[in-house]
């Protein structure tokens, strides 16, 4: 016996195990603690890849246009643009992108502003460290994510509003709001914020408070959600 290994028949293929592409993710935030403790973490995971990271809205745009990632993480309050903003702006850039939107805020009006901007996900900071890849993934094959106490607060919102809208079968007219009372109306279906409308109309916060509070009592709703929903509804969007 020669002692050679036997030739490897050149007919039979050779079989090579192709790894899956990592996701590509884009950290926002601020805080640049807090920031780099996300990127260690999900540098820790074989199947993310944090491409970059960014600590303002408006950079965040820039980047993701350069970088194009697959998962943005991305806190709400966030220097020069927010990061509704800055969401709605790199949607417009990379329409397939998942954009995430992590933050310590539970308000309602965040997170309904979010989903309108495009969000695919909203957490909040109190995540856990195990939760967060899987949250990533889940985001990248597709699925919608939303922090359990938002989710609920968000399907209360519109179980609350079908419910009325199916015991109402005349609905209050808009005709009762001033003029000004319209323009607020229009701009929170838009999903600004109180301090955007503020600035957008120059007013102080307080008179839109006001504002929206007039409005949910004349149209004899319940939320800010109810009113965008409804102004969306009744078209007085395609009005401006």
């Amino acid at each position: 016996m020669s002692g050679q290994s036997p030739a490897q028949d050149p007919a039979q293929p050779v079989e090579e195990e192709v790894a899956g592409a990592a996701i590509k993710v884009l950290v926002v935030d601020d805080h640049a603690f807090f920031r780099r403790g996300l990127v260690s973490v999900l540098d820790e995971e074989p199947d993310i890849d944090v491409v970059g990271e960014s600590g303002d809205g408006e950079e965040a745009v820039a980047q993701a246009a350069r970088l194009v990632p697959d998962v943005v993480l991305m806190d709400v309050w966030m220097p020069r643009i927010s990061g509704i903003d800055a969401c709605a702006g790199i949607k417009d850039t990379i329409p397939g992108a998942k954009i995430v939107m992590l933050t310590m805020s539970d308000e309602e009006d965040d997170l309904f502003s979010a989903l309108k901007a495009g969000a695919t996900g909203y957490l909040l900071k109190e995540i856990s460290v195990d939760e967060l890849p899987e949250a990533v993934r889940a985001i990248a094959g597709g699925q919608s994510f939303i922090n359990p106490s938002m989710a609920t607060k968000l399907i209360g919102e519109f179980t609350t509003l079908a419910r009325r809208e199916k015991a109402r079968a005349h609905p209050v007219p808009a005709t009762q709001l001033t003029d000004r009372e319209m323009e607020v109306l229009r701009l929170v279906a838009r999903g600004l914020n109180n301090r955007e409308i503020a600035n957008a109309l120059f007013i102080s916060e307080n008179t839109v408070k006001n504002h929206v509070r007039n409005i949910l009592e004349k149209l004899q709703l319940h939320s800010r959600t109810e009113a965008a929903v409804y102004a969306v509804r009744e078209k007085f969007l395609d009005m401006d």
